[in-house]
C-alpha cells in the first residue's frame, strides 16, 4: 500500500471547507444534501438532536444527521472536469460493510453505476467532519446526508440541462454521470458546473426517487472491502509500506502509575538497524530500519529498564463492591407512576458483568511523518477529526498543520489503543522529521493496554397482578460512562506518559436517549410505574472506555433474563408475555417473526438443550431484533454451544441485505463469546490476561451451526443503525435458553465454563 494509493496526492496543508471551495472556482464540485418535509423520505433522521439548528449566515435551518455539523452542498459530492464523480464521507470502514451501503446510496440516487464512482473515508484533509463512527449512527447520519446530497446534485443539475435545453426536468434522466434528453441529446455533468451554484447551503427539499424504483439500494452489492482482505492483499494500516519508512517500537510501563527510574539504552543501541531511542518522562521508543530490527531492539530497551511501582488494581472479587462505592452521582433516567392493578407477586435480582477486552486481532498500529512542517498520520482511530485536534493540543502544532487519514485496522470494534498508537507515531515523527515512522504496538501491550469494558452491576425488581401484568418496575444500574474517547490530549495514552504530562479531561455521563453505562436501561415495554436510576462512576480502577454497543449488552441481558422470570411467574409463555407488554407495532413484527421462523413454542427437546427469546430495539432508537435460540450444554465441561439462532430484524429502509445479515450473524457470535466465555484477568499486582492463553474467546469449533436473519425492510422509511443491534438481544436469549437447559438462572456473566459446571453438577 503506497503513499499514492492512500492520499491520491499530497497536500500542503489539509483542506478545510473553505479550501474546499476555493477548489470549487477552479471548475470541481463538491455538493451536499438537505431534508424533504413531509415526505417519509429515507434515511431523513435526527437522533438525539432533532431539529438542531444549523447557522448559516442569513438564517437557520433546520437539518438531519451530519448536516447539523456540515450544512455546505460543497463537502459530499466532487465531480471532476473530466466528469469523474469522487464521493466523500466522514465515517470509517470499521468491518462493518459501511463503505458498500454509503457507496450504494449515493450511486442509487446520482443514478451511477457504484463500480464509476470513486469512494472515499475520513480524512482531515478532505471529508466532512462527522466526528467518530460509534453508536450504529454512519447510516442514519452520513447515509440520509449522502442519499440527498446525490438527489440534490441530480436535480439541480437535471435543472441546469432543461435550462439549456428549454425543455421540462420531468423530461430528463440522470445516467452515469450524464443527463440525457428524450431525443437522445447528452451533457456531463462536468459541462453543467458552469450553469449551476453548488456552493449553497442545502435547501429543505431533496428531489428523492421514489423506493419502489431503487435499483441499488436493497441489492446485495458485493462488499468492496473484501477481495483484499481475502486474497491477502494490503488492506489495513498494519500494511502500509512508504518510501524511505523507519519502525519502532514503544516500552510501556509495567503497571498504571508506574515511574521510569532509569533505563540503560546498550543493548538497544547495539542492535542491527538501530535509528534512534526517543524518551520524554516516560515516553520511551526505538526505532530501527526494519521491523524485525524494532522488535529486537524493544527487547533489549525494555530488558534495560527500571520502574517504579505502580498503582494497585483491585481484586477481582471485589469489584461488584468496589462499583457501588465509587458510583458517587446517581442519575435518574426514568421516573413515573401511574394507577394500577395491586401487585400481588414481586421478584428481585442482581446481575453482574466483568471487565472485557476488545481483543483486536491485529495490534494497534500507525504511520506518521513530519514533513516540511506538515504532520501526516495514518491511523484506524475511529475519529480522525477528534484524534487531529488532541495531536495539535499534546504537539503544540496548529490543527491546520496536522493531517489525519483513516486506513482500516486489523479487527475492532470499539475504542482500542488506534488513538493512542497515533500519538506515538505523531510524537515519533516529530522527534525524526523527514522519515515516516511506523508503529505498532505489540500483543501484550495491546491486552495490557486497552480499554476495558468497565464492568457493571444490576438489581431490578418488578411486581406483577393478578391477571400477569407488570405493575411496577425498579432498576439500578452501577457503571461508568463507558466512552472516555479523545475529547483532549491527555485521553492520548502517551500524552500522560511524557514529562510534562497532559491530564485526562473528566469522564462524563452520556445522556440519554443515547445514554453510556445506562444505554438501553429503559425498556421499550409498557411499563406505566418505572424508576431508573444510573449510579455513574466518574472514574474506574482499570483503563476503560467504549466497547461495542455499550452497557446495552448488559441492560438488555438483565432486562430480557427478568421479563422470563416474570413470565414464569406469570405463567405466561415468554413470548406472549412480551407481546402483552408491548405497544410498538414494529416491535411486535420482528418479535413474531422470530418466533414464528424459530416455530416457537418447541416440542419437547433433546437432554442437555434449551431454547430462549429476547428482543431489544437498540438505543430505543436504531434497529428491531428479536431472536430465538437453541443451546447445548455439556455437563461435565460447563461448556456451552450456541446452536441456532432465528433472527428477525427492523432497521428500516435496507441497503445492502447481505451487509445486515453480517452484521447480525457477527454481533450473534461476538456477544456469544462475551456472554459465555469472556472476562479480563487481573489482580492487585496488574493484569494478567496479555495473551490468548490467558484471555478467553468464542474458538472457531463453538461457531453456531446456523443463524439465520430475516429482513423486515421499511421502503422509504429512515436508516436505522444495525451494527450493534444484536448484541443485548443475544446475551438475553443465551441466558434464557440456559435456564431453560439447566433449570438454574445464571445472572453474573460470563455464563458457561467452571461457574456453570459448578451449578449443574449432580
Amino acid at each position: 500500500m503506497s503513499r499514492d494509493d492512500l492520499m491520491d496526492k499530497p497536500l500542503d496543508k489539509p483542506v478545510d471547507n473553505p479550501g474546499r471551495r476555493a477548489f470549487m472556482v477552479s471548475g470541481a464540485l463538491v455538493v451536499g444534501f438537505s431534508l424533504l418535509p413531509g415526505r417519509a423520505a429515507l434515511a431523513q433522521m435526527v437522533l438525539a438532536d432533532e431539529g438542531a439548528a444549523v447557522t448559516v449566515g442569513r438564517d437557520y435551518v433546520k437539518l438531519a444527521g451530519s448536516l447539523r455539523t456540515n450544512p455546505y452542498l460543497d463537502a459530499w459530492i466532487k465531480v471532476a472536469p473530466d466528469n469523474h464523480v469522487t464521493v466523500y464521507t466522514g465515517k470509517v470502514e470499521l468491518g462493518t460493510g459501511v463503505r458498500t451501503a454509503l457507496l450504494q446510496v449515493a450511486a442509487e440516487e446520482l443514478q451511477i453505476a457504484p463500480h464509476r464512482i470513486t469512494f472515499l473515508t475520513a480524512d482531515t484533509g478532505r471529508s466532512p467532519d462527522e466526528g467518530l463512527t460509534a453508536g450504529s449512527h454512519t447510516m442514519a447520519d452520513s447515509g440520509s446526508a449522502l442519499l440527498n446530497a446525490a438527489a440534490q446534485v441530480r436535480g439541480l443539475l437535471v435543472d441546469a440541462a432543461a435550462r439549456t435545453w428549454n425543455v421540462a426536468p420531468a423530461a430528463l434522466t440522470a445516467r452515469d454521470a450524464r443527463i440525457v434528453a428524450a431525443d437522445g441529446r447528452t451533457l456531463t455533468f462536468a459541462e453543467l458546473l458552469p450553469r449551476v451554484n453548488l456552493h449553497v447551503v442545502a435547501t429543505p427539499t431533496s428531489p428523492l426517487r421514489d423506493p419502489s424504483t431503487f435499483t441499488v439500494i436493497g441489492k446485495p452489492l458485493p462488499r468492496v472491502d473484501i477481495p483484499g482482505k481475502v486474497t491477502g492483499g494490503p488492506s489495513y494500516v498494519q500494511d502500509m509500506k512508504l518510501p524511505g519508512m523507519v519502525h519502532a517500537r514503544v516500552v510501556l510501563p509495567a503497571a498504571y502509575g508506574a515511574q521510569l527510574l532509569s533505563v540503560d539504552e546498550t543493548a538497544a543501541r547495539a542492535t542491527p538497524g538501530f535509528v534512534a531511542i526517543v524518551r520524554d518522562g516516560n515516553m520511551l521508543a526505538v526505532v530501527a530500519r526494519r521491523e524485525w530490527q524494532a522488535v529486537l531492539a524493544q527487547r533489549a530497551l525494555s530488558a534495560g529498564c527500571r520502574w517504579g511501582p505502580g498503582r494497585a488494581l483491585p481484586a477481582p472479587d471485589q469489584v461488584d463492591a468496589q462499583l457501588k462505592r465509587i458510583s458517587t452521582e446517581q442519575i435518574v433516567i426514568a421516573n413515573q407512576r401511574a394507577a394500577m392493578a395491586p401487585g400481588v407477586k414481586t421478584l428481585s435480582a442482581t446481575y453482574t458483568k466483568r471487565y472485557l477486552m476488545h481483543g483486536s486481532i491485529g495490534p494497534s498500529c500507525a504511520v506518521g511523518h513530519l514533513d516540511n512542517g506538515m504532520l501526516t498520520v495514518w491511523t484506524h482511530s475511529q475519529g480522525v477529526y477528534p484524534l487531529r485536534d488532541g495531536l495539535a493540543e499534546m504537539l503544540s502544532m496548529p490543527k491546520d498543520r496536522i493531517r489525519c487519514i483513516h486506513v482500516e485496522g486489523s479487527g475492532c470494534y470499539g475504542h482500542n489503543p488506534a488513538d493512542d498508537a497515533a500519538a506515538h507515531a505523531a510524537l515519533l515523527a516529530r522527534a525524526l522529521p523527514g522519515q515516516p515512522v511506523r508503529v505498532q504496538w505489540m500483543r501484550d501491550q495491546e491486552n495490557l493496554w486497552d480499554h476495558f469494558t468497565p464492568a457493571m452491576v444490576t438489581q431490578v425488581r418488578a411486581s406483577l397482578s393478578a391477571d400477569g401484568t407488570i405493575v411496577d418496575w425498579d432498576y439500578a444500574l452501577w457503571s461508568s460512562s463507558h466512552n472516555e474517547r479523545v475529547v483532549n490530549a491527555g485521553r492520548l495514552l502517551p500524552a500522560t506518559l511524557l514529562a510534562r504530562p497532559f491530564t485526562p479531561a473528566p469522564s462524563t455521563p452520556m445522556l440519554q436517549p443515547e445514554g453510556g453505562g445506562d444505554r438501553n436501561a429503559i425498556p421499550l415495554y409498557r411499563l406505566p410505574s418505572s424508576h431508573i436510576v444510573n449510579n455513574f462512576s466518574p472514574t474506574m480502577p482499570l483503563r476503560t472506555s467504549a466497547m461495542r454497543s455499550l452497557g446495552a449488552h448488559m441492560n438488555l441481558f438483565t432486562i430480557e433474563t427478568f421479563m422470563d422470570d416474570l413470565a414464569h411467574a406469570a405463567g405466561i409463555d415468554p413470548v406472549q408475555f412480551r407481546i402483552r407488554h408491548m405497544d410498538d407495532p414494529r416491535a411486535l413484527d420482528v418479535i413474531r417473526l422470530a418466533a414464528q421462523r424459530f416455530g416457537w413454542p418447541r416440542a419437547a427437546r433433546k437432554p442437555g438443550h434449551g431454547v430462549g427469546f429476547a428482543f431489544g430495539k437498540y438505543k430505543n432508537l436504531m434497529a428491531y431484533v428479536a431472536m430465538a435460540v437453541e443451546v447445548s450444554v455439556e455437563r461435565d465441561t460447563g461448556q456451552v454451544r450456541l446452536e441456532r439462532a432465528e433472527v428477525a430484524v427492523d432497521c428500516g429502509q435496507v441497503v445492502n441485505p447481505d451487509g445486515v445479515r453480517n452484521q447480525i450473524q457477527g454481533g450473534v457470535i461476538q456477544s456469544a463469546s462475551w456472554t459465555l466465555y469472556e472476562q479480563l484477568r487481573f489482580d492487585p499486582q496488574g493484569i494478567r490476561s496479555y495473551d490468548w492463553g490467558t484471555y478467553p474467546i468464542l474458538r472457531f469449533s463453538a461457531v453456531p451451526a446456523q443463524v439465520n436473519v430475516h429482513l423486515i425492510d421499511r421502503p422509504g422509511l429512515p436508516f436505522l443503525g444495525v451494527a450493534e443491534a444484536a448484541m443485548g438481544p443475544t446475551a438475553g436469549a443465551i441466558g434464557n435458553a440456559l435456564f431453560d437447559a439447566t433449570g438454574q438462572r445464571l445472572r453474573d456473566m460470563p455464563l458457561a465454563g467452571e461457574r456453570l459446571k459448578n451449578r449443574i453438577a449432580p
